[in-house]
């Protein structure tokens, strides 16, 4: 759930919701027999990607069927049995991967003034500084990938808002000219970026940036931890609602920088949309976009309780399509995001995406790229809509 500038075939999942047949309770009838030899229990089969066939969907079949039972109820069940296997297989996935790779060393963030267009060049300088701090403790703890990773962020071209080495790692990178821009983007990430896959994301903002022109500024907000593709916390809404007050923090900052003039959309992708739903509420922004979406986290666009404007989209090579669009209460918590918001019901402008996945929406080139810059540039009559 990641920017990328291209699909590759590793790390690529065809996604489908597999649905449980109801199965009759009552057992068959049949003539007594002699007592059969006690078995060895089997150990359960590990689940695997490959997609199940429709015809394997179908009942068992069974001489004295129970009663046919709701429709709807049907549906629920199967819902909760396929998020209740996520869970488990990610419950037992998560610890053995997490407990794998010990923490990394790296100072605290740098201590800032208030972010004004003045105070920029200063924030970028002492960011720069930090980062190369943490690239130092992270090659000394014998960790290279990070290392690299943060002696980039150090480069002299990179402005860097905000830099946290500690942990997955967090940033926040400005492209254009920040304090001179009147169409400002800010792009928020889905599961699984951190400071080591953040070229991806970085990609994606820069290839937006191309698109705007010297009225654009372009922010690649990494301001929270991110989920794992892989775990728990990518089916709650726990980590956007621990994002959600640091987004709309982000903004109120970003005011301070560019003035009250300018034009805010944010952009969000993937498990990013869940943070934005969150941060809608009270958000100052002019436009909010859901691309690749699991769902908002609202029933509708209306109960994001926003000005902005609602734009959704999503390619129709994307395989997030396939994952129900619904949310099931479940062990004291909520599983799953909500409403599709390309629906028609859900209420946002949906707009077309092209015929790329889940990776591509700011594929340079692409109709995606081409109607997300309209949309931040304020050029909405030349948006193509679905």
């Amino acid at each position: 759930m990641e920017f990328r500038a291209r699909p590759t075939a590793k790390g690529t999942a065809d996604v489908s919701a597999k649905e449980t047949a109801d199965v009759s309770a009552h057992p068959p009838r049949a003539r007594p027999t002699a007592p059969a030899a006690p078995t060895a229990p089997t150990a359960p089969t590990a689940p695997t990607a490959q997609t199940t066939r429709t015809e394997d969907l179908r009942p068992l079949p069974g001489p004295l069927p129970g009663p046919r039972r709701r429709a709807g109820g049907g549906f629920a069940r199967r819902l909760r049995r396929t998020l209740l296997a996520a869970l488990v297989t990610a419950a037992v996935v998560v610890p053995v991967s997490a407990a794998a790779r010990p923490e990394i060393p790296a100072p605290a963030p740098a201590v800032l003034a208030p972010l004004t267009a003045a105070t920029l060049d200063t924030a970028y300088e002492a960011n720069r500084a930090n980062a190369a701090e943490a690239a130092r403790m992270a090659a000394d703890h014998g960790d290279r990938t990070r290392a690299a990773a943060d002696r980039a962020m150090a480069a002299p071209s990179r402005r860097l808002l905000s830099f946290d080495g500690r942990g997955p790692g967090r940033a926040v990178e400005v492209f254009g000219d920040l304090a001179h821009a009147d169409r400002v983007a800010v792009l928020v990430p889905g599961s699984d970026t951190t400071l080591e896959t953040y070229g991806r994301f970085r990609a994606g903002a820069l290839a937006l940036r191309d698109r705007l022109g010297p009225r654009g500024a372009v922010l690649s907000w990494l301001g929270y931890e991110t989920p794992g593709t892989v775990s728990t916390t990518v089916l709650t809404t726990d980590r956007a609602d621990d994002a959600a007050p640091l987004l709309r923090a982000f903004l109120r900052q970003l005011r301070g920088v560019v003035g009250r003039s300018a034009h805010l959309t944010l952009l969000c992708h993937s498990y990013g949309t869940v943070v934005c739903g969150r941060a809608a509420p009270g958000s100052d922004a002019s436009d909010i976009v859901f691309i690749g979406s699991p769902g908002t986290g609202a029933s509708s666009a209306a109960a994001l309780r926003t000005s902005a404007r609602v734009w959704a989209a999503r390619g129709s090579a994307d395989w997030i399509a396939h994952l129900p669009h619904a949310s099931v209460g479940l062990f004291g918590t909520t599983v799953g995001f909500g409403p599709d918001p390309v629906s028609p019901l859900f209420g946002a402008r949906v707009f077309r995406a092209g015929s790329h996945g889940h990776s591509d929406y700011f594929e340079p080139g692409s109709e995606s790229l081409a109607n997300l810059a309209r949309i931040v540039l304020g050029d909405t009559s030349e948006v193509t809509r679905a």
